[in-house]
């Protein structure tokens, strides 16, 4: 097997110090302190961290054309939390917008919302039952399925 396990998730970002903030404050994400920069941030210490990086309208590719690049399409990050409903009453207290309100589904409580630029973040509680692997066949890519 060539890849062994995810290393980062690399979002791009149009503002860095309201990104940050975004995580950091409201979602309580711990920074890797040694790790960051004007463009480039990153959070967790240990297996898989999660990476902004500030973007610059009108930076192309290396083929030295420019390009837009559309922030917030394609990517969901899904965090496990353990108590749903406070973290939900903390993002609404804190104007945070949900792209799916949060509701029961199969494997647990879970709802979908959206940072700065768009990107969709998934906080899910799941059920707690005797099969874990059950739990983790239920639960569609992070609940995005049931968005609708």
């Amino acid at each position: 097997m060539l890849f062994t396990r995810v290393g980062t998730v690399i979002l791009l970002v149009s503002d860095m110090e309201r990104s940050v903030k975004f995580y950091k404050e409201l979602l309580g994400l711990p920074v890797k302190t040694k790790t960051q920069s004007q463009d480039w941030v990153e959070f967790f210490n240990r297996e898989t961290t999660l990476s902004l990086h500030a973007i610059k309208k009108g930076k192309g590719g290396s083929n030295g054309r420019t390009k837009d690049t559309k922030l917030g399409t394609g990517t969901l990050v899904g965090f496990m939390v353990s108590d749903i409903d406070s973290t939900v009453q903390f993002l609404k207290e804190n104007n945070i917008r949900f792209f799916k309100e949060p509701r029961e589904e199969p494997f647990g409580k879970h709802a979908i919302v959206e940072d700065p630029d768009g990107h969709l973040i998934s906080i899910a509680q799941l059920k707690r039952t005797a099969s874990a692997a059950s739990e983790a066949e239920e639960f569609d890519l992070l609940g995005l399925l049931g968005a609708e």
